[in-house]
């Protein structure tokens, strides 16, 4: 989707501290660089982040707080989820596999494995069931009350055990191929899908960790969770105000 700037793109002299400015900042991009609206905990937007750090992009981040979404954010999104990547021509990129694809593309990280065509279609099928199946499940696993009804009464462990079954499918392929699912070296289809299984685990940390059968997955995921990658991925920020000084991501 593209967005005509309402002004400049560059604004260096902008002062962030300066009231009568503070619209100025949703015009503009104040550092010159692509500006990421995210929210920390969110796994589509974790992915992207990833993705930014894996490839060295920098951008301008904008952390938010659901409950009151930036103006901004939802006059170049109305869709109003994150991320959101707002290029400096205008374009927005409101989807996190784009915003993956489009980081990559800028510098495509030199410890990930080029994926020939095979793998590539066994990625993109891998991503289809995670975004599908395993996150609709995964909704009503961790937040069954959303889904009550009336006449339906939504059972997390019924809905856990489906994303059970996708993960052991997952842990098949790491004892196969490990430590990453294709392999020695991580890929784009990691990064997309561990934010969701790292979310999965939250939901009970004491049941996933004495879950059974699933040991490859198990040590995929807990590489991750101490890597430095997720580590420069998680930044804690402020949510951003109007007329806040710009942060780049990564820090």
């Amino acid at each position: 989707m593209m967005l005509p700037a309402k002004l400049p793109v560059n604004a260096e002299n902008v002062d962030c501290e300066n009231p009568d400015l503070n619209n100025l900042a949703l015009t503009v991009h104040l550092l010159g660089l692509p500006v990421l609206y995210s929210f920390r905990r969110c796994p589509y937007a974790m992915r992207a982040r990833l993705a930014l750090v894996a490839a060295g992009v920098k951008v301008e981040i904008r952390e938010l707080v659901l409950r009151a979404k930036p103006a901004h954010m939802l006059e170049i999104s109305p869709k109003g989820t994150v991320p959101v990547l707002w290029l400096q021509d205008g374009t927005v990129i409101d989807e996190s596999l784009d915003v993956m694809r489009w980081a990559v593309s800028q510098n495509f990280p030199s410890d990930w494995l080029v994926l020939n065509d095979a793998q590539q279609h066994q990625c993109d099928e891998w991503i289809a069931l995670l975004d599908g199946e395993f996150k609709r499940n995964l909704d009503r696993y961790k937040y069954p009350h959303r889904y009550h009804t009336e006449t339906y009464t939504c059972d997390p462990l019924e809905h856990r055990a489906v994303c059970e079954t996708i993960l052991a499918r997952w842990n098949a392929v790491l004892e196969q191929n490990g430590p990453f699912l294709f392999g020695g070296k991580p890929s784009f289809a990691d990064y997309a899908i561990l934010p969701f299984v790292r979310q999965f685990r939250i939901a009970n940390e004491a049941w996933f960790d004495g879950m059974s059968g699933c040991d490859a997955l198990k040590a995929w995921l807990g590489d991750f969770l101490i890597s430095n990658l997720l580590e420069q991925a998680m930044p804690k920020l402020k949510p951003w105000q109007p007329g806040d000084a710009p942060l780049t991501f990564p820090g």
